[in-house]
């Protein structure tokens, strides 16, 4: 085999590994097992929200066995017909088979990815928040270009994204604007986006050519499903309605129907401007046990996930990544070490790699934890 060849079935054969890692592979005939006892126990439906959770648990690790050996089976049947092929001569068949050896890479990397997002909330949707940083229009022109970076990232994964709120900037941009990202694994990809993330370029708003610097910040929070209970005693919170100040057109709400919900210990404030008043309401009560939530998650995980314990200024000091137009192209993630000179690709949603970097680091991070527990 051509050293490239070789080269790929032993990366393949590295994802396989990991794959069968995660989902403890020498274990999981004997869940599976478990899993069809439990779903045929004649009162598993009393309780819904427990019967769609061992559900879910069931399918995922129905689906991880099937990943594992279609990519195995793929494997083995490229690897046995290039070597008849350069058995008998016959270049076309060894030429077919590395063809779909590569793609068989492929999509064992994305699996390996997929594989890392195992935490509590990874699975679920997410809420994603953006905020301008200090330095009014070129700030605001900012947070507007990492909204549609993310909404193409979003796009790319065949995601759902509704807007909940949105505060236009002045002159242009926006000041905040929030979504809700909706779609398998969406809170496991976007959460190693939390940060602040600054943008190098020449001004498009001045004059004289300068370089300009402007940060925005970016919190990704979980979307809590029924499985996990948040409880917020009433005089915990102050909920007020206003009318928003929309950029016109469909955002505009001619009644006070954009809602405010301030949580009182903590000082948290989530706002939905998007609906109705009753569905603001709900909308911006979800946002906060999601916040309230992601406090919890960042509580647990504070010695491992460390940027994630507060959040810092967007302005020098606390930046995740460097987005670099001029003098030279390059955005590079200060956390991974990460970089590319691809920078158009990056803000048109090319993410994954920055992401699973980040991914990778967090899994080593817990594994070194885990392993220092243990001593």
């Amino acid at each position: 085999m051509r050293a490239e060849t070789l080269n790929n079935v032993a990366a393949i054969e590295k994802s396989l590994k990991l794959l069968a890692q995660r989902m403890d592979w020498e274990t999981a005939p004997h869940r599976l097992e478990e899993f069809d006892a439990l779903i045929e126990a004649p009162d598993l439906w009393n309780d819904p929200a427990k019967a769609q959770k061992l559900m879910r648990e069931r399918q995922a690790l129905i689906d991880a066995v099937a990943t594992y050996k279609r990519i195995a089976q793929g494997l083995k049947d490229n690897v046995e017909l290039i070597e008849l092929g350069e058995m008998e001569d016959d270049a076309e068949i060894v030429a077919e088979a590395e063809d779909s050896l590569k793609a068989l890479l492929a999509d064992a990397a994305e699996k390996e990815l997929e594989a890392l997002l195992d935490g509590e909330a990874d699975s679920n949707d997410t809420f994603l928040e953006i905020n301008a940083g200090a330095g009014g229009t070129e700030s605001q022109d900012w947070a507007e270009m990492l909204a549609r970076m993310y909404t193409r990232w979003a796009e790319r994964k065949g995601y759902k994204v509704e807007l909940q709120s949105e505060t236009p900037g002045e002159e242009a941009g926006i000041k905040s604007v929030s979504y809700r990202v909706s779609g398998l694994n969406a809170y496991g990809w976007l959460k190693s986006e939390s940060g602040v993330h600054r943008l190098v370029r020449i001004s498009p708003f001045g004059s004289g050519d300068k370089r300009q610097t402007s940060f925005a910040s970016v919190w990704v929070y979980p979307v809590v499903d029924d499985n996990i209970e948040i409880d917020i005693p009433a005089n915990d919170i102050r909920i007020d309605t206003y009318r928003s100040s929309g950029a016109g057109g469909q955002h505009v709400n001619t009644t006070d129907s954009a809602v405010r919900i301030t949580h009182l210990p903590t000082n948290i404030v989530v706002t939905s401007s998007m609906k109705s008043q009753h569905q603001n309401r709900e909308a911006a009560m979800n946002a906060l046990k999601a916040r309230l939530y992601q406090m919890e998650l960042d509580r647990r995980n504070a010695a491992i996930n460390a940027q994630h314990e507060a959040k810092g200024d967007a302005g020098w000091g606390n930046q995740i990544r460097s987005y670099v137009l001029q003098p030279y192209q390059m955005v590079k993630d200060l956390r991974t070490s990460y970089e590319t000179s691809d920078t158009q690709g990056v803000l048109d949603g090319d993410l994954d790699q920055f992401m699973a970097a980040t991914l990778a680091m967090d899994v080593a991070g817990k594994s070194r934890a885990e392993a220092q527990g243990d001593d």
